[in-house]
């Protein structure tokens, strides 16, 4: 068997990476700041129950995409299951709202780590240079955010491999760190003065429209399936797992962190989750030590999504519908090289926004990721309709309910993000990311001429292919 696939991409991976590849892109920088908010507005029990419920909510997701990646292991993940049932058109709007979904989130990686940078060093926000919004964009920031970006893309540019061992060493770190949280809690800290479920239902809600967004990261194995030397059954598999694991992770830090102050006081710090480490200790050097940890996990997050999104641009140009330059493989590291490029080079833009970038970017991607969801859950349920002798190595039971269950909660949340919704977004900023990255496909779609664009039979016949190897 060649260690290399049809598509000149490299078979480095085994379970481990895999699974890790996927856990440490969920557990990225959101749990270190946004622990407080969760237990303020639903309460320790209340915010416990909403990961549940939002882990339940994603877990319909990823299931799902397990069916799908043990079908289809080839790079682009979601772009080759939506061009096998909905053709060349769904497929591009769907692959290209997951990219967008990807590209905020390495972009948001860039503002959050000269962010957490400012919690341990003191004195960090230097050279004041403009103001965006109101807040201003420091020099050091820039400086940061740029050079992070530089050296997670480099990792990515010269192998997936180098960059699976450091998503393991990062995640490890992540782990500990969670460890001695839950050690502190248990031997030095207190049950929570809040009410369990905090404001009732309306709280727990608040916090259930956050979960789905704190799991984003799992669908990174099906980007890199063409990359895994492992059975297409047990791809499917670590999915499911890795969503399960992020779950108990989220839950175990709301815990830990309600033991060691109110929510009202964690909302106080820039990193709750970091100050909580501090009081169960009574020591400075704990609560850097869970900033660390927050670090590890912005690049474990930042990594795992630059991996995704070049991926998926690297299958759109395969099939022609992007300019031919972002398929290239680079001769010597077997990496999609002019597409990992592309999704640094756009990240490496958002620190010069400063830290408001945050927000808007975040809003503005969740609207992508939540449709192209809806778009696999779509495909899959076409695909069970249309082609029911589709070999299924890992095939969803009760699947037509299962899919029509996936399909109501995807529609849901994405009526969440329009005008009048929940978490509508905000006009003009956030939604000049959406508008913006449309026509920006568009362009690059019309860029890339008159190239054939793969039909479903040739997705079959690549899966055929790789099946031999």
């Amino acid at each position: 068997m060649s260690d290399t696939t049809q598509s000149g991409l490299k078979k480095a991976l085994g379970k481990k990476e895999m699974l890790i590849l996927s856990f440490g892109a969920m557990i990225g920088w959101g749990w270190i700041i946004l622990a407080g908010d969760w237990i303020q507005e639903g309460g320790p029990l209340g915010a416990i129950s909403a990961f549940v419920a939002g882990g339940i909510v994603v877990g319909v997701v990823a299931i799902i995409y397990s069916e799908l990646a043990s079908s289809m292991p080839l790079v682009g993940g979601e772009h080759v299951y939506s061009l096998r049932a909905l053709g060349p058109i769904g497929s591009f709007v769907c692959t290209w709202a997951i990219i967008f979904g990807y590209v905020t989130v390495a972009a948001f990686e860039a503002v959050a780590l000269p962010s957490a940078m400012a919690f341990i060093i003191p004195g960090f926000n230097a050279v004041p240079l403009w103001d965006v919004a109101g807040e201003p964009v420091y020099g050091t920031w820039i400086l940061v955010g740029v050079l992070g970006t530089i050296g997670v893309t480099y990792l990515n540019y010269i192998g997936i491999r180098i960059a699976a061992q450091f998503q393991i060493i990062m995640t490890l770190v992540i782990a500990f760190a969670g460890v001695v949280l839950i050690a502190g809690a248990i031997t030095s800290g207190q049950p929570s003065p809040d009410p369990s479920f905090g404001a009732g239902t309306a709280g727990i809600f608040a916090v259930v429209l956050m979960t789905p967004f704190m799991f984003v990261g799992f669908d990174v194995i099906p980007q890199s399936a063409e990359e895994a030397d492992i059975p297409a059954r047990t791809l499917g598999l670590l999915i499911l797992l890795s969503v399960g694991m992020a779950a108990l992770f989220y839950m175990a830090v709301i815990w830990g962190s309600s033991r060691a102050l109110p929510g009202a006081e964690l909302v106080e710090s820039s990193l709750p989750a970091a100050r909580a480490m501090e009081v169960l200790y009574g020591s400075q050097t704990a609560g850097q030590l869970m900033a660390l940890a927050g670090v590890a996990g912005i690049l474990t997050s930042w990594n795992a999504f630059i991996i995704g999104g070049s991926r998926a641009l690297f299958a759109l140009s395969e099939s022609g519908m992007l300019p031919e330059p972002l398929s290239e493989v680079h001769p010597e590291y077997n990496t999609p090289s002019n597409a990992i490029l592309l999704i640094g080079g756009l990240s490496a833009i958002a620190p010069f926004f400063g830290e408001q970038m945050l927000t808007w970017i975040v809003n503005a991607g969740g609207l992508g990721i939540v449709v192209a969801w809806f778009l696999v859950v779509v495909s899959f349920l076409i695909l069970r309709y249309r082609e029911p002798g589709m070999e299924r190595p890992y095939k969803v039971p009760a699947g037509y309910l299962v899919g029509i269950i996936a399909f109501v909660m995807t529609a849901i949340f994405i009526t969440l993000y329009l005008p009048g919704g929940q978490s509508a977004l905000l006009w003009p900023y956030e939604w000049v990311f959406v508008l913006g990255w449309c026509v920006l496909g568009i362009v690059l779609y019309a860029f890339s001429g008159d190239t054939a664009v793969e039909t479903s039979e040739e997705v079959v016949r690549r899966i055929e292919a790789l099946n031999d190897e």
